[in-house]
């Protein structure tokens, strides 16, 4: 490759910005729709929101270092262990969390639509009640 090839593809990233909040609800509005039906209507009332980080509540009930240590939250209780007898008081919650998803695409070989798309499901599977080693399991399985 000569040094014009290399100037022409450095043109390209010349005038991209970091994905806002708006272009990342976007990203995570399109995963959302391409998981099948069947999976999303067990997700009726799920709210999935993106923000910058955490809150420092967050960071200090879960014990986390740094802003940077999580990348999705998933709030509320998962379906399994609602019952009519104890109503939700609030709806579940999806946090996704750009700029330690940002952070984890600058360092991997993953495009920013799959790292999206991967913790929107890992998230969704703890709706479903599903503990981390359970996600982690089918993940490995689906490999």
């Amino acid at each position: 490759m000569d040094m014009a090839d290399k100037t022409d593809g450095l043109q390209v990233w010349r005038g991209l910005k970091a994905p806002s909040l708006a272009d990342f609800e976007g990203l995570a509005a399109e995963a959302y729709a391409r998981l099948p039906d069947t999976f999303r209507g067990l997700c009726e009332g799920l709210i999935i929101r993106v923000e910058d980080f955490p809150t420092e509540d967050v960071l200090e009930t879960m014990g986390l270092e740094s802003e940077f240590d999580l990348l999705g939250l998933f709030q509320g209780v998962g379906i399994p262990f609602q019952t009519p007898s104890n109503p939700q008081q609030f709806p579940n919650l999806i946090w996704l969390y750009r700029r330690p998803i940002l952070d984890y695409w600058a360092e991997h070989d993953e495009t920013l639509t799959d790292i999206i798309t991967h913790v929107l499901i890992h998230e969704i599977g703890h709706h479903f009640g599903l503990s981390d080693d359970d996600i982690d399991a089918i993940e490995a399985a689906a490999d």
